[in-house]
């Protein structure tokens, strides 16, 4: 057997909850943002407190990002087809980033209001402050708890549950400033907190920011150990030695592999297990769901673990 190439893929299985029963909650927490958002803005407003209008302004968009997250859900659900082989997983990494960028936008402009305020400090309504970030932290923690599940392997859902932590956070640090506010009438209580909301929030971005880019860039995936993954593949028995390893995250709990084994001469039936006793232990180690294996006895040298464009005959290979 010189040469035989052979693929295999599996469904692209997910742990979490179905679709229907995150979408129910999701639907749920933006109707509960958004009427928190409402209260908050006109107690703020009520109160003179740049703090409590900074959180309102938080919560807006994390309403709208639980409604990204929301259509995502429910679209990255439809079947694949000829047109869209991968089904729609991104549109969840695209709801992620624009999630992202609006939270960026809203620190920026909650930084610019409180350095307004150390200007011209302005005392808030202490009492009012206190009342309604309790009242949100209540909500956010009821939130982020309908969230924790399946925050845990949905980089999408993930992103709103940071939103909902920072906002229980953020919405700590207003009952704190209205605590100096009532007690000590301390009217830069008020933008300090402001400006620490705005740090929470660029800090709470960023991972999301960064775990989205490497999907967009068809990265490795954060915490996949690849010289174990390639002892693995080694040490599947009838391997020689594995070659143009590539491993990537198609979107949300989707992660896909593609390589090369060289194996010794040997006939097609025995080629096949190997291929499949390759699959089966990636899956089972490492839980990459959708492999793509290539047999061979010749092709790229054994050394060039990741030899993209390297040899003329495969890249003519995958030259349309």
């Amino acid at each position: 057997m010189s040469h035989q190439h052979a693929g295999h893929q599996h469904a692209h299985g997910h742990s979490h909850a179905p679709a229907n029963l995150s979408g129910q909650i999701m639907g749920a927490a933006v109707a509960l943002t958004l009427l928190f958002c409402l209260i908050e803005a006109l107690a703020g407003w009520y109160a003179h407190s740049l703090a409590l209008l900074s959180d309102a302004g938080h919560n807006l968009a994390d309403a709208a990002a639980l409604g990204f997250s929301w259509y995502a859900v429910a679209i990255a659900s439809k079947p694949s087809h000829e047109g869209m082989t991968f089904g729609y997983h991104r549109v969840g990494i695209f709801a992620a980033v624009a999630n992202g960028v609006s939270l960026v936008l809203i620190a920026i402009g909650i930084g610019w209001e409180a350095i307004a305020r150390f200007r011209a400090p302005e005392i808030a309504n202490g009492r009012v402050m206190i009342a309604t970030a309790v009242a949100g932290m209540l909500v956010n923690l009821l939130i982020g708890a309908w969230l924790h599940k399946d925050a845990k392997h949905d980089l999408n859902i993930r992103s709103a549950y940071l939103h909902m932590l920072g906002d229980a956070l953020s919405a700590l640090g207003v009952v704190i400033a209205g605590v100096f506010v009532l007690t000590m009438r301390a009217p830069l209580a008020d933008p300090i907190v402001s400006l620490l909301i705005a740090a929470l929030i660029l800090y709470s971005t960023y991972s999301v920011l960064r775990e989205s880019a490497t999907v967009l860039l068809e990265g490795t995936p954060p915490g996949l150990d690849m010289p174990s993954l390639i002892d693995a593949i080694k040490g599947v028995d009838g391997v020689i030695d594995v070659h143009d390893l590539h491993v990537w995250m198609v979107g949300p709990g989707v992660v896909a592999c593609s390589c090369h084994i060289l194996v010794a001469e040997q006939s097609v039936r025995e080629g096949q297990q190997v291929l499949r006793a390759v699959v089966r232990d990636i899956e089972r180690r490492f839980h990459i769901t959708h492999t793509t294996v290539q047999v061979e006895v010749e092709g790229c040298e054994a050394n060039d673990m990741y030899c993209m464009g390297q040899h003329s005959h495969h890249a003519a290979v995958r030259t349309p």
